[in-house]
C-alpha cells in the first residue's frame, strides 16, 4: 500500500501546527488593536492637549470655630497636590480649569461617652465647600462639600493633636477634591 505524501501523519501535523499557530497569532494581534487599556500613574486623567491650566484661588476660613493655620495649610496642600500630580500649569485665575472655595466647619465633637458622662474620644472634622469649573467642559463643573474626621484620645489636648489630626484631615479632604476634579473615576 502507498502513503499519498499530501496524507502523511507528519505532513498533516504540520499543517495543524501552523494553522493554530497562526490563529493563536491573528486573534492575540486583533485583541492587543481592538481594545485599549489607559493606565495613569500620576493618578489623573486629563487630556493635556485641551487643559493647560488649573486656576486655584485660596480658600478663606469661614467657620465660626477658627484655627488659625487652617486657611495656609489648606492650600498650600490642595496646590501641591496638583502641582506634584499633573502637567498643569499652576494660576491665580484664568485658568483651563477653575477651583475655589472656603472651610466652612472646624468642629469638636464628643465620642464614646462614658459612664460618668465625659466623653474618652473627640472628633476633629473638617468641612470645605469647593466649586469646580471645567471651561472645555461644563458636564464635569460641581459645587460641592467634602468633608474628614479624625479621632484622638481625651487624654490628649486639641492643642497636642490638632496640627497632626489636621494635616491628616486636610489630606484626606485634598483627595477628594482631586478625585473629583481631574481623576476621573
Amino acid at each position: 500500500m502507498k502513503i499519498n505524501r499530501l496524507h502523511s501523519p507528519k505532513l498533516v501535523f504540520f499543517f495543524a501546527c501552523a494553522f493554530t499557530t497562526a490563529f493563536a497569532f491573528a486573534f492575540t494581534a486583533f485583541v492587543m488593536f481592538s481594545c485599549s487599556i489607559s493606565y495613569s500613574f500620576s493618578g489623573s486623567s486629563i487630556d493635556y492637549t485641551k487643559v493647560h491650566s488649573i486656576a486655584i484661588k485660596d480658600f478663606p476660613n469661614v467657620s465660626p470655630l477658627v484655627y488659625a493655620p487652617l486657611s495656609q495649610k489648606f492650600n498650600e496642600t490642595l496646590k501641591d497636590k496638583y502641582t506634584r500630580r499633573t502637567k498643569l500649569q499652576i494660576l491665580r485665575e484664568g485658568g483651563d480649569l477653575e477651583l475655589e472655595g472656603e472651610i466652612t466647619a472646624y468642629n469638636l465633637t464628643p465620642q464614646a461617652v462614658k459612664e460618668d458622662a465625659y466623653a474618652s474620644q473627640t472628633r476633629l472634622t473638617i468641612t470645605v465647600r469647593a466649586r469646580f469649573t471645567n471651561k472645555g467642559n461644563s458636564d464635569e463643573d460641581f459645587d460641592q462639600t467634602f468633608s474628614a474626621y479624625q479621632e484622638f484620645s481625651n487624654e490628649r489636648t486639641i492643642d497636642e493633636v490638632q496640627d497632626e489630626l489636621c494635616q491628616l484631615i486636610i489630606e484626606e479632604i485634598v483627595d477628594q477634591i482631586f478625585n473629583e476634579t481631574v481623576a476621573n473615576w
